[in-house]
């Protein structure tokens, strides 16, 4: 094997939406060759496309530039054609939907040079109390995730933009987000086998990449995080499955791991337990630090040399398997691909307790929320003006502004004839204050498990994108139905 440096194994990010003089000279200095894009880089298309073209002729041929591009609310590059979120894909419940839909993503990102889509998601979605997956998943069932996010991944792949499976073993049954604190999930290991690690199991051999989380399963490693886990990483992903494609780690700056151990000391770890490759956001110098523990580690005997090369080969495999390229993607591919992205929106509608659409002449009272920043982790929500647009053809539509709608007090809203309706865009679950609403129809726009919260006839769009709200505009109309069949309990 040839020789490596310890910064071909750091993803990093960059703060500009363009490529400065310093970060070109870091990068090069220090041999890294794969960075992290987050929305504060993303400016034009045309910018973004030539942000990488500088990225990739600074890094080489081996260069990795990925990103989240998931589909519904957690997408970075939100000037392309924008994808339905897994669980929309589960509610229309269509393998060869969910397929195309991976290939028009890897369209949209093969031309503007990004190469690695951290994506799909294979958590499964069993706990309505999850604070960050939710409609991020496909299902709370195993297979369904499988068959779904199995069929996801092979169009990306076919279409020459690498996945990277994630969160391992898995983060669908937290009560926590790990970006804000250490979960834990309490189960064994046959408990994990019947349902976590199942998907992630069966689609070993076809995923070129794993992601992992960052999360405590006490009874596996009680003290370390997977993340950091070589019980987890070498002794189940890597010896027990055999799995021979990259490892990346999730952000160790989440507190999660930050708080605990420092980028330092994590990035060692993570390599020592079987990842190949660690993501280190920060400065300048918090990243230079996260090398310089990788080079220390290497010189002591820490980290063999043989483990260096290993990983630098599975990443150099997948840099030259999926290459940058930035591919034409104007006129008749992408105008395809937004009405298949609006076609895949629109096939995962979902009404549940017998939601029906209200007459054009009827005297709405519409409560909204005017707006929902950014979390860090999903785009902002969307504004009041687009739960406007939604009632353009309802003549007697009053829209009501809450500042913030978990704190809507019912006991105002007045009992005055008019079909009292709820348009949800905020991502939090309601908490108790929502038991007392008692809306004429729930539009639920985001978080699906918000349908838990108000007793009331509800339709879920599973997200807030172009296509998820026009198809909600048609059924409000009367011009669409809302059949699909929701891929977790939500009675």
């Amino acid at each position: 094997m040839t020789a490596f440096h310890p910064g071909q194994l750091v993803m990093v990010d960059i703060q500009g939406k363009s490529l400065d003089a310093a970060t070109a000279a870091f990068l090069r200095d220090n041999q890294v060759r794969a960075v992290c894009l987050f929305r504060k880089n993303l400016g034009t298309e045309a910018e973004v496309r030539q942000l990488t073209r500088d990225l990739r002729a600074v890094m080489g041929p081996t260069a990795l530039i990925g990103l989240d591009q998931e589909g519904g609310s957690v997408v970075r590059a939100t000037f392309l054609p924008q994808a339905p979120s897994a669980m929309a894909l589960g509610a229309a419940d269509d393998e060869a939907l969910a397929e195309q839909v991976g290939a028009g993503v890897a369209r949209g990102l093969a031309s503007i040079g990004v190469n690695w889509n951290f994506a799909p998601v294979l958590d499964i979605n069993n706990n309505p109390a999850n604070p960050v997956i939710a409609e991020r998943s496909f299902s709370e069932d195993a297979d369904d995730v499988t068959r779904l996010a199995g069929a996801w991944m092979r169009g990306s792949l076919k279409e020459g933009v690498a996945c990277c499976v994630k969160h391992f073993p898995g983060h669908g049954d937290t009560h926590v987000d790990s970006h804000l604190a250490l979960p834990t999930v309490d189960k064994s290991r046959a408990e994990l086998d019947a349902l976590e690690l199942r998907p992630f199991k069966a689609l070993r051999d076809e995923a070129p990449a794993v992601m992992t989380a960052h999360i405590v399963y006490p009874q596996i490693d009680p003290e370390h995080p997977a993340t950091l886990s070589t019980k987890i990483l070498r002794d189940i992903l890597r010896n027990e499955w055999g799995y021979d494609g990259v490892v990346i780690t999730d952000a160790l700056m989440m507190k999660a791991i930050f708080e605990r151990y420092g980028y330092a000391r994590a990035a060692v770890m993570a390599i020592q337990a079987g990842a190949d490759m660690i993501l280190a956001q920060g400065d300048l110098e918090e990243q230079g630090k996260s090398i310089q523990a990788l080079n220390d580690a290497f010189a002591s005997g820490e980290l063999t040399a043989e483990q260096g090369r290993i990983a630098c080969a599975r990443l150099d495999k997948l840099a030259l398997a999926y290459p940058v390229r930035h591919d034409d993607y104007q006129g008749a591919p992408r105008e395809a691909d937004d009405v298949l992205m609006r076609k895949a929106w629109a096939a995962g509608l979902t009404a549940l307790r017998g939601a029906t659409p209200p007459a054009l002449n009827a005297a709405l009272r519409v409560f909204v929320q005017p707006e929902v920043p950014t979390d860090g982790v999903s785009e902002a929500g969307p504004l009041g003006q687009q739960i406007v647009e939604l009632f353009a053809e309802f003549p007697n539509a009053q829209i009501q502004y809450v500042d913030d709608i978990l704190n809507l007090d019912w006991a105002q809203v007045p009992q005055d004839g008019r079909l009292n309706i709820v348009a949800s865009t905020h991502r939090m679950r309601y908490g108790a204050n929502a038991q007392t609403w008692r809306p004429d129809l729930h539009l639920v726009l985001w978080n699906p498990f918000q349908a838990h919260d108000v007793p009331a006839p509800t339709v879920v769009t599973w997200g807030y994108a172009d296509g998820a709200l026009a198809g909600l505009k048609a059924w409000l109309e009367g011009r669409a139905s809302a059949t699909a069949t929701s891929p977790v309990n939500l009675d």
